[in-house]
């Protein structure tokens, strides 16, 4: 009787999706983002981005295994994603983005990955402009 309980209390669960924005999934997405894309980094990050020129803005994460092995890789995917779907709503249209890990990621938590991607964000000029003024009131 337990197992079955827990099951179709797992199932009843939604999961939440990214509501402005979609994932970057083909290679030559990526290599056109990389190529023609402006970049900054910081210690855990690096941030490309190039406009798109549609009204979504397009998420790539890319890790690679310099960064550890697939659980390792697949851990930090799901923080960034999180942390991004969390303030979605700050970031302006039309972009597409590709974060990618660099090896001193792999054990940080998801307050140090929020922010790293929030300061990158920054430096892009990504975040919309009324969300700056809220520190000056």
């Amino acid at each position: 009787m337990w197992p079955f309980f827990l099951v179709v209390v797992i199932g009843w669960v939604k999961r939440k999706k990214m509501v402005f924005s979609e994932s970057l999934k083909k290679n030559c997405d990526f290599q056109n983002v990389y190529r023609n894309g402006k970049s900054y980094a910081n210690k855990y990050l690096v941030m490309y981005v190039l406009e798109n020129n549609t009204d979504r803005n397009r998420l790539g994460i890319s890790a690679s295994k310099k960064v550890g092995n697939s659980v390792v890789r697949h851990r930090f995917t799901r923080l960034v994603r999180e942390s991004y779907r969390l303030h979605e709503n700050i970031f302006n249209s039309g972009l597409d983005i590709v974060v990618v890990a660099r090896k001193s990621a792999a054990f940080v938590g998801y307050y140090e990955i929020e922010s790293a991607l929030l300061h990158l964000s920054k430096l892009h000029h990504m975040i919309k402009v009324y969300f700056y003024d809220e520190e000056n009131l």
